[in-house]
């Protein structure tokens, strides 16, 4: 049995997840799709990427990732097939894997050209779901499209250092269901630049100076508890190994969170400044 995963910005209202993995089971009946995300901000291309880097380790090599998030099949953004890590990746060249590789090269790309092989209606996820189906199946790349030597190339919503090495600039790229904001710092980023020099992270007009290893990751000082330190802002890297600015035990439906509290939202600048 294939595994085929779903990442898209359909949300869970309406029919279209549901007629998605329909149409996939009527193309695959064997297929085991399951849901990575469904609730991606509309066309937010650097969320995706995040949600879908820090989710396909987790499965089996082999693995096909189905992403519908800005689709749209377009003279600057062809439909794709990425092989990568071992996994499969179905998309549109619009940034979301460009941004997932960084500056690594892929084990093969594809451009999918079997547009005129489907019904004149056939839409974006029509394409995409017979793609992920004919992979799923063992099907060869070279049969849905032609190589390619390289994705688009992006420059935005990119971490950045400065020339002198002792700074870098990022930016918020998406924001959990806690209200935790993760930036596009990534840890390999911070410790190469940061050659265990002291920092400061800044963001509007707050800063934090530490980097905690978990959420509760505090020295609790004398005649205090670590529930004294609820509502605290902190610093650390999550599981997916990037920079993310959290306030510790934060509910954001009730006392807030870093994306409420802090003010901080998508797109925001972060800066570390080493010394």
């Amino acid at each position: 049995m294939s595994i085929i995963t779903l990442t898209t910005d359909f949300g869970l209202k309406d029919h279209f997840v549901g007629a998605l993995k329909g149409k996939i089971l009527s193309k695959y009946s064997e297929a085991q799709i399951i849901d990575i995300s469904h609730d991606i901000d509309l066309f937010n291309i650097a969320e995706a990427s995040y949600v879908v880097k820090s989710a396909y380790t987790s499965f089996p090599e082999g693995t096909v990732h189905l992403i519908g998030v800005d689709s749209e099949r377009t003279v600057d953004n062809k439909h794709v097939v990425l092989h990568y890590n071992n996994h499969y990746f179905v998309c549109a060249d619009n940034g979301i894997l460009s941004l997932m590789l960084q500056k690594e090269k892929p084990q093969k790309l594809f451009e999918i050209t079997i547009a005129d092989r489907l019904e004149s209606n056939a839409s974006d996820m029509d394409i995409f779901l017979n793609v992920a189906s004919h992979i799923a199946k063992g099907g060869a790349l070279n049969a849905i499209g032609i190589e390619l030597e390289h994705l688009k190339p992006i420059n935005e919503i990119q971490a950045n250092t400065e020339s002198d090495n002792n700074s870098i600039k990022g930016n918020i790229i998406y924001v959990d269901h806690f209200g935790n904001c993760v930036t596009n710092i990534s840890q390999e980023m911070f410790y190469n630049i940061g050659k265990d020099r002291t920092f400061e992270i800044k963001f509007g007009t707050k800063t934090i100076k530490k980097i905690h290893q978990s959420y509760s990751d505090f020295v609790v000082r004398e005649n205090y508890t670590l529930k004294d330190y609820e509502g605290e802002k902190l610093a650390l890297f999550n599981e997916a190994g990037f920079l993310e600015i959290a306030i510790y035990k934060s509910n954001p439906n009730t006392v807030g969170s870093a994306n409420s509290l802090l003010g901080l939202k998508y797109r925001d600048v972060i800066s570390v400044q080493f010394k």
